[in-house]
Parts: structure tokens; C-alpha cells; sequence
């Protein structure tokens, strides 16, 4: 008799479904490009981003007289903001002089990715859930892709990246 409750059953990678990776990925934070990114892309997985905002901070906090800017003070967005705050200053001019709102372009990059496939967004309001809805049909130009990627340049392949 065999050992086990499932001895000399075989599973085949197929019939485990589909599978897919949840993992913190935006413009602010983009560690999930150093093994992530890579492993899903390796094994054909889509990856399904949370936070694309940044808890907020990546949708206009600074603007003035901003909605988002005065709640985002507050909470998760402000904490983030601490280690952030004149890079998020740059990307909001240069979203301005494109005439752009920061939240479309922060979820245009991330829609652009190869491997995203759809991030989780959480709108609040009607408003929130039309400008996500915008940023599915805004293209970035490439030397728009640039600014935003020079502003917030990634870690980094690894394993270099976790060297000293």
C-alpha cells in the first residue's frame, strides 16, 4: 500500500487552472521587476497589481485644492508621501505640462506593462471609476514613458540589484 493520501496521483501543471500573481506594482514601487515580473513572465503568468495609486499618492495629492490631495494628506498616501514627496512633486508637473491627470497616467503605465493584465483598483466614487476607465484608452507617448520611468526608476534587474 502506498504512503500518503494522494500516493502515485500526478499532477500536471494544467489542471491546477488558471493562476495569477497579486503583488504591490506602480510607478512608486516597482520591486516586483526584480523576481516577479521576470517569474511571471517566464512561466506565462498575468500579474493583477494592487495599490496602482499608491494608496492615493500617485493620483494628484499635491495638486492644489485637489479632492484626493486633502483626504490623501491624511492616511496611507501621506505615509508614503514621507520618502516620495519631490518625486511625486516632478511627476505631477510633468503630468501637468502634458495636460494629463496623475492618476490616468499612473494606471496607463501600469496597463501598459506586458504582464499586467488588470490592476485592482478600488474607486470610491463614480468619478474615480471614469478616470480609470479613461486610462485604459490613454497611450503614453514613449518620451512620456521616459520622464515618468526617470522619475521613478525602478530597482533594478536582480540579481544585481540586491547587491551592495
Amino acid at each position: 500500500m502506498a504512503a500518503g493520501p494522494r500516493a502515485g496521483v500526478r499532477l500536471e501543471a494544467r489542471s491546477l487552472g488558471l493562476v495569477s500573481e497579486q503583488c504591490l506594482y506602480n510607478l512608486a514601487e516597482r520591486n516586483a521587476e526584480q523576481e516577479v515580473i521576470p517569474a511571471a513572465r517566464a512561466y506565462g503568468l498575468a500579474v493583477l497589481p494592487w495599490s496602482p495609486l499608491h494608496g492615493g499618492m500617485l493620483a494628484g495629492v499635491l495638486a492644489a485644492g485637489s479632492s484626493e490631495g486633502k483626504r490623501r494628506h491624511a492616511g496611507r498616501g501621506a505615509h508614503s508621501l514621507l520618502g516620495h514627496a519631490d518625486q511625486v512633486r516632478r511627476f505631477e508637473h510633468v503630468c501637468a505640462q502634458h495636460g494629463l491627470a496623475p492618476a490616468e497616467v499612473s494606471l496607463a503605465w501600469l496597463i501598459s506593462r506586458p504582464e499586467v493584465t488588470a490592476p485592482v483598483i478600488g474607486p470610491r466614487t463614480v468619478e474615480q471609476l471614469e478616470s480609470a476607465l479613461r486610462a485604459i484608452r490613454l497611450r503614453l507617448p514613449d518620451s512620456l514613458t521616459k520622464e515618468l520611468e526617470e522619475i521613478f526608476p525602478g530597482p533594478g534587474p536582480a540579481p544585481e540589484s540586491f547587491a551592495w
